[in-house]
């Protein structure tokens, strides 16, 4: 090889590590992405890197209720929250419908109950097989509550909710192709490389064409619906997005602390 080309070579490596290196040392990083003419904001994070958390009361024991509010408590770290999304589904005094670790402390128990229903439709929630979100020693993943409850893995967070979108690689069976049962919804994937996927639709999906996004988009083997409609929500300052809850709020709440 000639100096020539070695020092363009050298030359071309030099930018593409300049260019790199912010994104690589970000924790996470949102875009704007669109899957079948459907529109989402996809949020990529590294757990091994990104500071994530769950937010659901105050030090006065009083739900956070709002993006704001939980960025105001990060802000008194003397830190920032740069993102954050609803953590699941909530009951009507914004705690958590299931499962909710946080800080390694199990603040609600796991809801292993039937749908709470009798008017013939089975609540999101109770859609089978709903499933964990979970950050653990070896890092983040998803597994459907019954082998969550019998595996019992030590986990630094956690949060229940429901159903599971994509199981190791398969699309949850109960999910109809082409249903007209369109709204916003929102979700959380582990995939490749053990990297955490978050997205919100901007647009109404079903069901199985929001599963199809995580596994046959975003490579995600396993992915949990968090919520839908009016729950859905995004805090984002760089997207100048501050959603607010039309339920008068939000529960659980995963952010990325900076």
């Amino acid at each position: 090889m000639t100096y020539l080309k070695q020092g363009m070579l050298a030359a071309a490596m030099m930018l593409t590590a300049t260019v790199m290196s912010p994104h690589q040392a970000r924790a996470g990083q949102c875009e704007q992405e669109t899957f079948e003419e459907a529109a989402y904001v996809v949020c990529t994070l590294d757990p091994e890197k990104a500071d994530l958390r769950l937010f659901w009361k105050g030090a006065d024991g009083t739900p956070y209720r709002t993006f704001s509010s939980a960025a105001e408590a990060v802000r008194a770290e003397g830190r920032t929250l740069t993102l954050a999304v609803n953590a699941g589904m909530y009951r009507a005094d914004f705690s958590p419908m299931g499962l909710y670790v946080e800080n390694s402390r199990e603040l609600n128990p796991a809801n292993t109950a039937k749908a709470e229903s009798s008017a013939g439709q089975v609540p999101n929630f109770y859609k089978k097989p709903n499933g964990v979100f979970f950050l653990g020693e070896t890092g983040a993943g998803i597994l459907p509550t019954d082998e969550f409850l019998k595996l019992t893995p030590k986990v630094r967070f956690a949060t229940q909710s429901g159903p599971m979108l994509v199981i190791a690689n398969t699309l949850n069976p109960i999910f109809i192709p082409g249903s007209t049962d369109r709204t916003r919804r929102s979700g959380v994937g582990v995939c490749a490389a053990g990297t955490v996927r978050l997205a919100i639709s901007e647009d109404g999906v079903n069901f199985h064409d929001f599963a199809r996004l995580f596994r046959d988009n975003l490579k995600c083997p396993d992915a949990l619906f968090l919520d839908g409609g009016h729950g859905v929500g995004l805090y984002h300052p760089a997207m100048d997005r501050n959603d607010r809850s039309w339920h008068g709020g939000y529960g659980p709440m995963l952010g990325l602390v900076e």
